[in-house]
């Protein structure tokens, strides 16, 4: 559908990932799908580009719009996040969608819901609200989509999933998707899918023995010094510096400014253009550092990129290999160096040696504590 190639043009999509090309022709035939992937294997377009294709080819009713497909998924910023896609994607095809999610007042999420929306994305428990409340109504749902199934379950949510299921019409499409297969998530889906088609994609792991890695364990005091060291000691070259918040990036890339290195940051605050320009600047080499946060940086793909740091270890092990994947791309060599703070990330760094199968080896810098 020309409008959805014009928006996959402008986020300069060209290929599709495996699990995408597995996903995509099935999903638009209308078939369940049982997916097994990670995060950051661009399973969010596999579900999100069908979706909105499918409903697109429908005429949308000139006053309510009634909901015909939801998504549910765990967290608040994989909410956000796949939020963000439905509207890159779904830009020029005059669709609606909102996202709702707990944790803030609901108000503003019901105000949002008066008109209806075709495409809702939601966490369990605010759905359920909502539901309870009379202000979503799922009678007209053509498409369910279940993202993360197992984080659902280690979550404790999937009392609530089993009830937005009962909720909803016997006739419809199921997406699910889940990194792994546990016993209730295989049944739930068997409950939930007839007939699907399973689309599997390697798992992430083995993409992080390519890469050079090293883990400096700094305080999160110490951690910009640690960086300007590198920057300027090491002679580390155009890096692709990861961190765990919007405001940390604008304050990384100040920071380094301020230093005489050329940086500036990316996340979902800032506007296409200005993303657009400096993903431009970075990729020609005018940039040395570019500070993203996780959902800003996908699509970056940079030609040989020899570093990636990730300035804060993230809470989930599958983006930090997705992180670390940027480089090393192609068979050429890349490294990426990881802080962490041995209090609060230890945890993290934990998940990490244990999905990718290695311990990452420390190295000894001089701002340890």
């Amino acid at each position: 559908m020309e409008p959805i190639l014009k928006a996959l043009r402008k986020e300069q999509y060209t290929t599709p990932t495996p699990i995408q090309s597995q996903a995509i022709p099935h999903a638009l035939q209308g078939k369940d799908i049982l997916g097994l992937a990670q995060t950051g294997t661009g399973k969010t377009a596999a579900f999100a580009i069908p979706v909105l294709q499918q409903l697109a080819a429908e005429p949308t009713s000139k006053g309510y719009r009634y909901t015909r497909a939801l998504v549910l998924t765990p967290t608040r910023e994989l909410a956000v996040q796949i939020s963000e896609s439905f509207a890159s994607y779904g830009r020029f095809l005059g669709l609606k969608h909102e996202v709702i999610f707990g944790g803030v007042s609901q108000t503003q999420q019901t105000i949002s819901l008066r008109d209806g929306v075709d495409v809702l994305i939601a966490t369990p428990g605010r759905l359920l609200d909502l539901m309870n409340q009379g202000y979503v109504h799922l009678d007209y749902l053509q498409t369910f989509v279940l993202d993360e199934a197992d984080r659902m379950l280690d979550m404790g949510f999937i009392h609530d999933v089993r009830k937005v299921v009962r909720a909803l019409p016997k006739e419809k499409q199921t997406m699910l998707f889940s990194a792994t297969m546990p016993k209730e998530i295989a049944q739930l889906a068997s409950s939930l899918m007839k007939s699907p088609v399973r689309v599997e994609v390697t798992p992430v792991s083995s993409t992080a023995e390519k890469i050079d890695q090293a883990v400096y364990f700094v305080p999160k005091t110490n951690k910009n010094n640690l960086l300007l060291h590198l920057l300027n000691e090491e002679k580390i070259g155009r890096t692709l510096l990861f961190t765990r918040t919007k405001h940390g990036a604008d304050k990384i890339a100040k920071h380094l400014k301020k230093a005489n290195i050329k940086a500036d940051a990316i996340h979902g605050d800032k506007s296409q253009t200005a993303r657009q320009n400096a993903l431009t600047n970075f990729k020609s080499g005018k940039l040395k550092v570019l500070v993203a946060t996780d959902i800003a940086a996908r699509g970056i793909d940079v030609d040989s990129l020899e570093h990636v740091i990730n300035y804060d270890l993230p809470d989930v092990a599958e983006t930090y290999v997705h992180r670390i994947g940027r480089t090393g791309r192609a068979g050429a060599s890349g490294k990426a160096i990881s802080f962490c703070d041995g209090k609060e990330e230890m945890k993290n760094l934990r998940s990490i040696n244990k999905l990718i199968g290695l311990k990452i080896p420390a190295v000894e810098h001089p701002f340890e504590v």
